[in-house]
């Protein structure tokens, strides 16, 4: 199928609908030659199978993150016409709100370096990591109830965060219209004990360094006043709750698609027409799981803060400790963008992929041992890929594949002797995760920079890293 790929230019390439059969729209990918190459004839395959869905619009995107997932690729974007479009539990994702905060200080680098070796386990510590962890909170059903309901606003009553990391939050850190009844049981069981825990996989807690700053006019509007400024990036999800939703509604929308006749590619991709009642309550159950996520790393942004507090001895806001922004990956929402020259709302599914609405900062996770970087969303974005960008570095590797070829005490070693200090609940997280596991940063930045829909604004480089 890569074969089939049209270059539009050096950052933007084209798939017609004609391509294979059924297709009803085209698709393009954002990236470079490098990354086309990498990119697996699979995942491209994939955006053809999604372009087949019924009331998708034009295009299907594929993102320079972009690789082989379940349904869509992880690095895609779709959006469905409101009326007669579908609303799929499978190409959002399990990992419902995987998302990305990022929060500043005044320290620099030098004020932290001879405190790495204190404050990496002392985070480690406050946040319970890894596969099941249970975090500190012991939420009542009324409580988790609230959660689901009322987002950020919840934690920050409750002694989480203040009214500015809100402020500073997609949505405010609360979709409107969660409802806990859509809801089943067993998820509400497994999310009661997660709040304010980091989980396993690709997620983190990173200490960084300003390394290169590339607009300084933005970043000063983010707090940002020059190098070696010292920020911290938290990467996690809606933990088992959200992973609940998903498989609970995977099995809704199987029946749906058979009850609604819709012919799908590849059963990953089930769904309901996005106004059955299949749809909307999914829609409902998956807003509660949004919730969740953005409340689960606002409790986390509070303890991250009291650590500092203790190793450094100065109040957080001493310490300016406030949220940069906060975003979201793995989500579906109702958004309005111009189609053909007119506005219409549409619902977006961004798997794997982030906002980027014009001069809104924007995350982009990379490695341990590569680099993050904050860039901002731009009015190209919205013409080019309904508001959207990359969410990170994308995997060259499956965890399998890395596990046998990566030891994790090596990549320890390794990003010691570069001066990032890592910790994790087992060596078998950091051979996942190594560095080596993932598509070059680098070319996944330059690649939406280079499109035009994610400009850089700095650079940051890993000091520390707590991984579940």
């Amino acid at each position: 199928m890569k074969e089939k790929l049209q270059k539009v230019s050096e950052f933007e390439w084209y798939l017609p609908k004609g391509a294979r059969e059924r297709m009803n729209v085209g698709a393009k990918i954002i990236a470079n030659k490098a990354i086309i190459d990498q990119v697996e004839d699979d995942a491209v395959q994939q955006l053809t199978n999604v372009a087949t869905l019924p009331g998708v619009i034009e295009p299907v995107v594929g993102l320079a993150d972009m690789h082989w997932g379940y349904g869509l690729p992880m690095g895609a974007v779709m959006a469905f016409d409101a009326e007669n479009g579908v609303i799929s539990s499978g190409c959002t994702g399990f990992d419902i709100n995987c998302g990305v905060n990022s929060i500043r200080t005044n320290l620099t680098y030098d004020d932290v370096k001879s405190k790495l070796k204190e404050l990496v386990p002392a985070l480690f510590n406050a946040i319970p990591c890894g596969v099941g962890s249970k975090g500190k909170l012991r939420l009542t059903p009324d409580q988790l109830d609230q959660v689901l309901t009322r987002g950020m606003n919840w934690g920050v009553e409750n002694g989480y965060g203040v009214k500015d990391d809100i402020e500073h939050t997609e949505e405010n850190g609360c979709m409107q219209g969660a409802d806990p009844s859509k809801v089943s049981d067993l998820a509400k069981k497994r999310g009661a004990p997660q709040l304010g825990t980091l989980g396993a996989g690709n997620h983190f807690l990173e200490i960084q360094k300003v390394s290169e700053v590339f607009d300084k006019e933005y970043a000063k509007t983010l707090g940002i006043a020059d190098t070696n400024q010292v920020l911290i990036m938290l990467h996690c999800g809606s933990r088992g709750f959200g992973h609940q939703v998903a498989s609970d509604y995977l099995k809704i929308h199987e029946q749906a698609v058979k009850k609604y006749n819709i012919w799908l590619p590849d059963r990953q991709l089930v769904g309901a027409p996005v106004n059955s009642k299949e749809g909307q309550d999914y829609y409902s159950a998956m807003k509660c799981a949004v919730n969740y996520s953005f409340t689960n790393r606002l409790v986390m942004t509070q303890w991250i803060r009291e650590t500092f507090e203790k190793v450094f001895g100065k109040s957080w806001e001493d310490m300016d400790m406030h949220t940069i922004y906060a975003i979201a990956h793995n989500i579906t929402k109702k958004e309005e963008h111009t189609i053909n020259g007119k506005k219409k709302e549409v619902y977006i599914t961004r798997k794997g992929a982030t906002r980027a609405f014009p001069d809104i900062p924007v995350l982009i996770a990379g490695t341990m041992g590569t680099a993050s970087y904050i860039c901002k969303g731009t009015e190209t974005a919205m013409q080019k890929t309904f508001g959207s960008t990359v969410h990170g570095a994308g995997r060259c590797m499956s965890r399998h594949a890395a596990i046998k070829r990566f030891w994790g005490d090596k990549v320890k070693e390794e990003l010691a002797q570069k001066g990032i200090i890592v910790q994790s609940t087992h060596p078998k997280i950091l051979a996942e995760e190594s560095p080596g596991a993932y598509k070059r940063v680098y070319d996944v930045v330059d690649s939406v920079h280079g499109a035009g829909i994610s400009p850089k604004v700095i650079k940051l480089t890993p000091i520390g890293c707590c991984k579940g």
